[in-house]
């Protein structure tokens, strides 16, 4: 008699609820979300820093070789003024008006907008930028430079010179700009002239409305006690803060205190 070999039927899988499913493709969906986020934030914080940091170099080095290439010219930058301190600044008798005259006391044009055309440097922090005409962030602050206000004084003349840069992502030329103290040295390398400023004050926190920081005799319309009395030759740095926000400005304030023709 023939044994029969058993059939084994597989039962069929019991079909997942709706719950289930919703929930499973609520967790694919946030595990996707999250790796896009990751992402975007390696992208801010590490690679728009990197580009930005590395056009930033690479422009520095290319203002020093054409002004190493240039003839020097005739005469010099005028004298810086003898005092810029609070309540106690003498009038600046012999700097050049604000952004116009450059050496020998000659007439010079304006920089082109979003043009490269100075060096900042500050040894506190470490840092080395070029400076560009203008504050548009596709233009000059994303490329890791640092924009000049364009209505204010050019580094080197009477008034304001006024400088803004970014304190997170795209270079952070800033981001250390709140460890700078009185004295500190501030550099300005131009085509004709090395402008040596020294750090006078710091604004710590000011709302983003308050433009008298960037006036000629530069103060703070929102916290009065912050302020300059007289004429001089100033230099005014300004970023964002707290730090990854845009709250709030942080203002640094320095004087002129030399100027070396190069």
């Amino acid at each position: 008699m023939r044994e029969r070999i058993p059939v084994v039927v597989q039962g069929r899988r019991p079909r997942r609820s709706r719950a289930v499913r919703a929930l499973w493709t609520g967790a694919e969906l946030a595990v996707t979300l999250g790796a896009v986020l990751l992402l975007f934030v390696v992208h801010q914080l590490w690679w728009t820093n990197r580009q930005a940091q590395h056009a930033a170099r690479d422009q520095v080095g290319r203002l020093e070789r054409q002004w190493d290439a240039r003839p020097p010219a005739p005469g010099g930058p005028a004298p810086a003024p003898e005092d810029g301190r609070t309540g106690g600044a003498r009038a600046a008798q012999s700097a050049p008006p604000t952004g116009t005259r450059g050496r020998a006391g000659s007439r010079t044009p304006a920089p082109s907008e979003d043009l490269a055309y100075a060096v900042l440097r500050i040894p506190r922090i470490g840092l080395t930028a070029p400076i560009a005409q203008g504050v548009g962030k596709a233009a000059v602050l994303n490329r890791g430079y640092v924009g000049h206000y364009p209505h204010s004084a050019q580094p080197g003349g009477a008034g304001n010179a006024a400088l803004a840069g970014h304190r997170n992502t795209h270079g952070e030329p800033f981001r250390h700009l709140d460890r700078l103290r009185p004295g500190d040295t501030v550099l300005v390398d131009t085509a004709g002239a090395r402008y040596t400023y020294a750090v006078e004050r710091t604004l710590p926190r000011t709302t983003p409305g308050d433009g008298t920081v960037l006036a000629a005799v530069p103060y703070s319309s929102v916290h009065p006690a912050y302020r300059f009395t007289a004429p001089g030759a100033y230099l005014t740095l300004t970023t964002c803060t707290p730090e990854y926000t845009s709250t709030y400005r942080l203002v640094v304030w320095a004087v002129l205190r030399s100027t070396q023709s190069r």
